[in-house]
């Protein structure tokens, strides 16, 4: 098959090899001079146009919003549309391979799967791309190479060091292994070595270490792939090679290092938590807890599922800070709870920390101020900042019986104010994680009777939804933020999560996830079924496009440059911020906040 037609992406990927070869048949080459409008705004195109080679710039009233490339199209919805929204310009010499429109309307009606790419249905687009994506992360597993995985230091002791030497050598590195020098040869040592040694053996700690070493090193490169190195441990049945650059180690690769890489390390992370028996250990771990994330992404994890385990670890983490900590006298009579993101089950990378806690009853201040504290500055260590906003056990505001919490609801649901309703999403939001989990099921029920019962808080709960437009204009263009980019989370996320929790709060819904509460509200019959549907793959996409620029970028940044899209991921975001103007519109008729 020619490069001008490119199968292995979508939605090509979707046609049957007749279909591609007929498409490919149809092509029709054309060049243009930089500057030349190949598609006007407004104009009915000719049919789809893949750029072949050269730069297009998208316009959108006379602001350009994307740089298209070679293997990129457009306007898939011109071709179903009739009309093109966007006026495309070549900024150099460009060609350009059109598929006729008349062919494609023919493959669209024939090929449901295909057609779903030109369509506004946004959960058969995110079907059909499901499968390309898996079969990118997996392809870019195979190309990963040795200078991407993490690895042991390669440090050197000398062949007649002791045995016990290099068991305190590797204990001060924190390392299984050493490298062994002797004369000209080098060779490895581990502690399952040093162990055989002086157990099975009976050899004396003062024996040189040189008579226990392997010599038969097998050695790689930063360059060398990481299935070389996978067909490399298999062939020599080795569980280490080592890592050299020209005539020097750079490093040790292990087979668990291997796993890390492909499949994280979740279940080690895991263990470690619960083995942790001091702060030192578990700040350790805790450490851990971020590296997570990128691995579960190299295997194309959905990102639902990587908050599900990034979560898990979490409270994990907090319900062992909670039993180091907290005073056995205590510690049956409150319960810990999480919040916000972390509290539904839908954080990711690691921002501040938001807890706080419940009381069954007045407690001895002495002892709860004092776990408040090392509670508190022991996060604080292991890489969670303060809040902000103060929600966490440190504020006594977030440290109250429930009889307390059950009157700050009232005073919550009675006050027409943004802090009151904040507070009410937050505390809506509390999973437990430690302690007795009864308590925040009591507040929990109370708030729900509180709020349930005032219609005008609801409303005014619900207004929040507003307070952010979708970046996306009249006529589906996308508007950049101040001209930077597309604030993801405040054009997208944040009205599906509070928009639905809004919905949820109103039927007295206990779910906290907010995929949870979409199914809960579809069962009801609050929302028909393919919308709730089309809402939770629009917040799973938005989610993913925030975490992927959130690891390329290493912060924590909201802003998403739609440049770096392709055309169909484009197309996708558009129908993303589609349904978010629906929920918008759905909020603002159930609580009839025109009045606000």
């Amino acid at each position: 098959m020619s490069v001008l037609l490119d199968t292995s992406a979508a939605p090509f990927d979707r046609l049957t090899p007749d279909e591609a070869e007929e498409l490919q048949s149809a092509l029709d080459i054309h060049y243009y001079r930089p500057g030349a409008t190949i598609l006007a705004e407004g104009a009915k195109p000719e049919g789809l146009y893949l750029v072949v080679k050269g730069c297009v710039e998208e316009r959108q009233q006379g602001e350009p919003v994307a740089m298209l490339g070679p293997k990129d199209f457009f306007d898939a919805r011109a071709v179903v549309q009739g009309a093109s929204v966007s006026a495309f310009v070549a900024t150099e010499e460009t060609l350009c391979a059109i598929a006729p429109r008349a062919e494609l309307v023919r493959l669209i009606n024939a090929n449901p799967r295909f057609g779903a790419f030109f369509y506004l249905d946004i959960t058969r687009k995110l079907d059909a791309l499901a499968g390309e994506s898996e079969s990118s992360q997996f392809s870019s597993l195979m190309h990963a190479r040795v200078r991407d995985l993490q690895m042991a230091p390669a440090v050197v002791i000398s062949a007649t060091e002791s045995l016990k030497a290099a068991g305190e050598k590797m204990q001060a590195i924190d390392c299984n292994a050493l490298l062994v020098r002797d004369g000209e040869r080098m060779g490895i040592v581990t502690g399952m070595n040093l162990a055989k040694a002086v157990i099975l053996k009976d050899m004396a700690t003062d024996a040189p270490v040189g008579r226990i070493a392997h010599f038969d090193l097998v050695a790689v490169t930063p360059d060398d792939f990481v299935s070389h190195v996978l067909l490399l441990m298999t062939k020599h049945n080795k569980r280490r090679v080592v890592v050299r650059q020209d005539d020097a180690f750079v490093g040790i690769v292990e087979d668990i290092d291997l796993l890390g890489h492909f499949a994280g390390n979740s279940q080690l992370v895991s263990n470690r938590i619960d083995r942790a028996a001091t702060l030192d250990e578990l700040g350790a771990a805790a450490r851990q807890i971020a590296d997570q994330i990128k691995p579960l992404r190299r295997q194309g994890v959905k990102v639902q599922v990587v908050a599900e385990i990034v979560s898990d670890l979490n409270r994990r983490l907090f319900a062992k800070l909670f039993e180091l900590t907290c005073p056995p006298e205590i510690a049956g009579k409150i319960c810990l709870i999480v919040m916000g993101s972390e509290g539904r089950g839908e954080q990711t990378v690691r921002t501040d920390q938001d807890n706080g806690l419940i009381l069954a009853e007045p407690l001895d201040r002495s002892l709860l101020d004092n776990f408040r504290e090392r509670f508190s500055g022991a996060l604080k260590q292991f890489g969670f900042p303060p809040c902000p906003g103060h929600v966490m056990v440190s504020n006594p505001l977030w440290v109250r019986t429930v009889d307390e919490y059950v009157a700050d609801f009232s005073r919550w649901t009675a006050t027409p104010d943004n802090d009151s309703a904040m507070n009410v999403a937050i505390f809506y939001d509390a999973t437990a994680v430690a302690g007795d989990a009864t308590l925040l099921l009591d507040a929990k029920w109370a708030l729900l009777q509180k709020a349930r019962g005032e219609r005008v808080f609801l409303a005014r709960f619900a207004a929040a939804v507003l307070a952010f437009e979708p970046p996306i204009g009249l006529f589906n263009n996308l508007k950049l933020a101040g001209g930077e980019g597309l604030d993801v989370k405040k054009g997208g996320i944040f009205p599906i999560v509070h928009g639905v929790r809004a919905l949820a709060i109103e039927q007295g819904l206990e779910e906290t996830n907010t995929f949870e509460r979409l199914a809960k509200l579809a069962e009801k019959g609050l929302l028909k079924e393919d919308f709730a549907r089309g809402l939770a793959q629009a917040l799973d996409y938005l989610l993913t496009l925030r975490l992927d620029a959130q690891l390329a970028a290493s912060d924590a940044s909201n802003l998403y440059r739609p440049g770096a899209l392709t055309s169909m991921d484009r197309d996708l975001l558009r129908d993303s911020f589609q349904q978010v103007k629906q929920l918008r519109d759905l909020v603002r008729r159930r609580f009839n906040l025109n009045m606000f």
